[in-house]
């Protein structure tokens, strides 16, 4: 069974920034894409960016040239550096997994940009 785990989330001023780790375990093989969604209050839950396992990104519109997506040094570990961050850039963010079939979520970790 392959679980996801995020961690750094957390309430920060607009024009801040945040970490997120997300890691996965139980998984033997490498991961060949992980990826970061979010959702906002009201909102259906949104692609922010993906890695796949040859260092390869994607990254939303919405965050280009402010998140930058990143495979971690251990295996199947994922970051997501959030800077000049926006009070719209509020919401929980979920890692996410998949492996043929096989897709996996975490719990997400909360994300408020306030002042």
């Amino acid at each position: 069974q392959v679980h996801l785990v995020e961690s750094g989330g957390g309430l920060v001023q607009p024009g801040g920034s945040l970490r997120l780790s997300c890691a996965a375990s139980g998984m033997i093989f490498s991961l060949p894409v992980m990826s970061w969604y979010r959702q906002a209050p009201g909102k259906e839950r949104e692609l922010v960016a993906s890695v796949s396992n040859s260092g390869t990104t994607n990254v939303a519109d919405s965050v280009k040239g402010r998140f930058t997506i990143s495979r971690g040094n251990a295996k199947n570990t994922i970051d997501l550096q959030m800077n000049s961050l926006k009070p719209e850039d509020t919401a929980d963010y979920y890692c996410y997994a998949r492996i043929g079939a096989s897709s996996w979520w975490g719990q997400g970790t909360q994300v408020t940009v306030s002042s």
